[in-house]
């Protein structure tokens, strides 16, 4: 199992997902053309993908939805209760409906429900050749009954959105700032780094800290407050960014 994040952050998320037998595309929040060219330079194409799955109908995890569906044959992997809120998108007969833990060939998925003020938002546990990621973003918290199903996988790719103490005292009005740090809004740092230290063991290798905010966050603060928590330093940690593609980490 391989992953790798093209964008991450407010203005656009998108990340690929390579397995032995069957590769996907996680949230298409970046235009086709970025994409496709992003393959191209890493000796891929849009031909070798089966198909997409959507965390939720946010513009920066679907605006270059439409157009993805349009130029391929791809499928779109949902609930059937996101779809209304996707259907200006996306043709139903291009969606496959999920139950909450469901096969793509050999990729195995279990669905974690999130806490977001959207129409209806979802992450991931993802097993295939024998490794597990977790993909979380877009969340208020973490219910306890999915974390506890999140303990000692291989990989994470979750959300560390914003420092509280940046956040309050930065430029969000306040309906704004009252919205990220609500059940339904963003984790912080120090939020996210307590759920890893609960979860993360000897197994894990990475931890990939995704949508950082850009006004309300910085790397340092995210990888610090990582450190605060004493997280096992065999665990490599990576800050996915907004306008540079992560590496291709091989779980």
């Amino acid at each position: 199992m391989k992953v790798k994040t093209i964008a991450s952050g407010s203005k656009g998320n998108c990340t690929i997902l390579l397995c032995q037998h069957t590769n996907l595309i996680i949230d298409m929040g970046i235009s086709y053309l970025t994409l496709k060219r992003s393959l191209e330079e890493n000796s891929l194409s849009l031909n070798n993908f089966t198909g997409i799955l959507i965390t939720h109908n946010h513009t920066d995890h679907i605006k270059g939805l439409a157009s993805l569906i349009k130029h391929t044959t791809l499928t779109a992997y949902i609930p059937e209760k996101m779809y209304a809120s996707l259907k200006d998108y996306l043709p139903k007969d291009r969606c496959e409906f999920i139950s909450d833990t469901f096969c793509i060939n050999d990729i195995k998925i279990e669905l974690i429900h999130t806490s977001h003020d959207a129409a209806y938002s979802v992450g991931y546990i993802i097993s295939a050749d024998n490794k597990e990621l977790v993909y979380v973003t877009d969340t208020g918290y973490i219910n306890r009954k999915y974390l506890e199903k999140m303990v000692g996988k291989d990989a994470y790719l979750i959300e560390s959105n914003h420092d509280e103490k940046m956040l309050m005292d930065g430029p969000y009005p306040r309906f704004l700032k009252e919205r990220v740090i609500s059940d339904k809004g963003h984790l912080s740092n120090h939020t996210t780094a307590k759920y890893l230290k609960k979860i993360v063991n000897k197994n894990t290798k990475y931890v990939i800290l995704a949508h950082l905010s850009e006004k309300n966050n910085t790397e340092q603060l995210a990888l610090s407050a990582m450190q605060e928590e004493n997280l096992d330093e065999n665990i490599k940690i990576i800050i996915a960014k907004q306008y540079e593609e992560g590496p291709l980490i091989e779980v």
